[in-house]
């Protein structure tokens, strides 16, 4: 959601927040400010935009000081404003607050702190941290836990004091300690420091840490006794969040997927057998995901169903709560994220666990807060994925539930999973491009997409349609073909946009037959096949694998197709409007 960025050190502190901000900006982009501590005074800037242009508007990176903190904001509470952008201050001006999460007894701190002559600047919930801490007593470990004892939510948020101390706290939000030699970064995401140190302590929910002039990090429970947390290295690398050659984060994440898929189908071998014999011990097994995951989980249900026997439930996981009572001590949860840090699906980690089920994940972080929750994780290992729209996270998670079907399936079937090299396939629905390019400018003047398709290929025509709602911001629907006669026939009619995605495999002729249907009725049709077909209007070429795997490339010519409609409508894909990339709140 927002992203938040705390340094005490020697260096520079301005220009290495605004610069962690830049690589973090992927989690929120309506706002953005930093505030230094110089001369015993916090001055700080702050505005609305992306980070690039408020900074320079405001000459951040000119700011004094070796200590301070950077937020880029996701708006929750109050509208895009200047006043409304964080960081936010007490009225004594002697702390700095940034926060991440939700504050759900904010409005009540609120109407108590102005009834105690407090007066306010913004209408988040946010700013109520930094009155209360105009109020606490003591020293940075009093203060602060009085004033998380008085939060209701999630937050995570850090403070800058007055004095030089930096302090924060983390409540079903991400927090991180990057360590240095003699400095320290509290951040909501690794970016935000890996270009200074590998060396991360990530915090448990409930920990206070606090940096001060005159001692180590000291880190406090809850109830403010001395905790202790393990250092652990960071094995991503600092260039995976560049753009390299290419004009933007999407494009560049899109054309990783050659390396991305292939690594993450051979990935795992040490804990792969482990996770299936989990999933085949079950008597219930559940999968959830949010968004592009809930998709990924649809595809790994099929999977599971088809070549291993093994019936399985999706729930999308701000559904979750609604159906524990179908959870128990003999469920098995599957829970997939990119990030590891959506709300949704840690509280249905959570729930779940407290009704005795075991938790399995599939993740991009493996220090995330889910793989740190669950029993047994796999991780897809992509690297940072800054675009918003999933792309390559995607199609990873899809290649590790494959790997965890023909790990799970029986002999006859395993052969057909370990049999495919897929990376030729790969490359050549990357290389579609051109092709898809041209697609897009035909549809740039659409309004409304229809996207159908039958079994496996019924997710990625939700996901496509995902897409294309994310990127270029244009009505688009997934829709399982066999439904067509069910109502969405009544939709189509002259120019109606259709893409159809129909490989030849079992579920060819009758997605055909649903082209007929919507054919004689006007619609335009945009065939997603390894064959072309006369009721095809435009042809996107698939290449020809075995019929299990077309799921993972049918994908990417539909990824090519929104990022080309969002570039043709001059629309930023790397960071659609009102979405962040970890949802972090609900």
């Amino acid at each position: 959601m927002c992203s938040i960025l705390g340094y005490r050190g020697s260096k520079d502190a301005a220009s290495l927040l605004v610069n962690g901000l830049k690589l973090m900006e992927y989690r929120g982009y309506d706002s953005v400010g930093i505030a230094t501590l110089h001369d015993d005074k916090i001055d700080i800037a702050k505005g609305v935009g992306r980070v690039v242009e408020v900074s320079k508007n405001l000459s951040m990176e000119s700011m004094q000081g070796t200590i301070g903190v950077g937020h880029t904001r996701w708006a929750t509470h109050g509208g895009v404003t200047d006043s409304n952008a964080h960081p936010h201050t007490s009225c004594d001006g002697k702390v700095a607050v940034v926060h991440n999460g939700i504050i759900e007894n904010y409005k009540e701190l609120k109407d108590e702190l102005i009834a105690a002559g407090h007066v306010f600047k913004s209408q988040t919930d946010s700013e109520v941290i930094a009155h209360l801490f105009e109020g606490a007593k003591g020293d940075a470990r009093q203060a602060m836990l009085s004033v998380c004892s008085r939060l209701r939510g999630s937050y995570a948020f850090v403070a800058v004091f007055k004095d030089g101390t930096i302090a924060g706290a983390r409540w079903e939000e991400p927090l991180i300690v990057g360590i240095a030699d003699s400095e320290y970064f509290l951040s909501s995401d690794v970016l935000g420091f890996i270009k200074f140190t590998d060396k991360a302590v990530f915090l448990e929910n409930g920990d206070i840490v606090i940096i001060d002039g005159s001692k180590d990090l000291q880190l406090y429970d809850v109830e403010g006794k001395p905790v202790s947390r393990a250092v652990s290295p960071i094995a991503w690398e600092l260039g995976a969040a560049d753009k390299g050659i290419y004009a933007h984060h999407t494009l560049k994440e899109i054309n990783e997927q050659g390396k991305t898929i292939t690594g993450a189908l051979a990935a795992n071998h040490q804990k792969l057998g482990e996770f299936a014999g989990i999933i085949s011990g079950a008597k219930h097994v559940y999968l959830t995901g949010s968004g592009t995951s809930s998709h990924a989980a649809m595809v790994g249900k099929q999977l599971f169903s088809k070549y291993a026997k093994i019936k399985s439930d999706v729930i999308i996981s701000s559904e979750f709560q609604y159906a524990l009572d179908m959870i128990d001590s003999g469920s098995v949860l599957i829970a997939i994220s990119q990030s590891g840090e959506s709300a949704d699906v840690l509280q249905s980690v959570k729930n779940a666990r407290q009704r005795g089920a075991k938790i399995l994940s599939i993740v991009n972080v493996s220090t995330s807060s889910l793989a740190r929750a669950s029993d047994l994780f796999l991780d897809i290992g992509c690297g940072p994925e800054i675009g918003v729209a999933a792309t390559k996270s995607f199609t990873a998670q899809l290649a590790v539930l494959y790997s965890i079907a023909g790990q799970l399936s029986s002999s006859e079937n395993k052969e057909i999973f370990q049999g495919c090299d897929i990376a030729p396939a790969i490359d050549k629905a990357l290389a579609l491009y051109p092709a898809v390019a041209r697609v897009a400018e035909v549809l740039s003047t659409v309004n409304d997409i229809y996207l159908l398709g039958r079994f496996l290929h019924y997710p990625i025509a939700l996901e496509g349609a995902l897409k294309l709602k994310e990127l270029v911001y244009v009505h688009a629907e997934g829709i399982a073909a066999g439904e067509l006669k069910h109502g969405p026939l009544a939709l189509m009619d002259k120019g109606t946009l259709v893409i159809l995605i129909n490989p030849t495999d079992n579920t060819f002729m009758d997605t055909l037959s649903n082209a007929h249907e919507m054919k004689a009725r006007g619609a335009t049709i945009v065939g997603v096949s390894d064959q072309n077909n006369e009721l095809y209007d435009y042809w996107i070429q698939l290449p020809k694998v075995q019929d299990v795997f077309y799921p993972l490339v049918e994908a990417i010519p539909l990824q090519i197709l929104a990022y080309c409609m969002a570039v043709g409508k001059k629309v930023d894909p790397d960071y659609p409007r009102n979405l962040a990339k970890s949802v972090t709140v609900k």
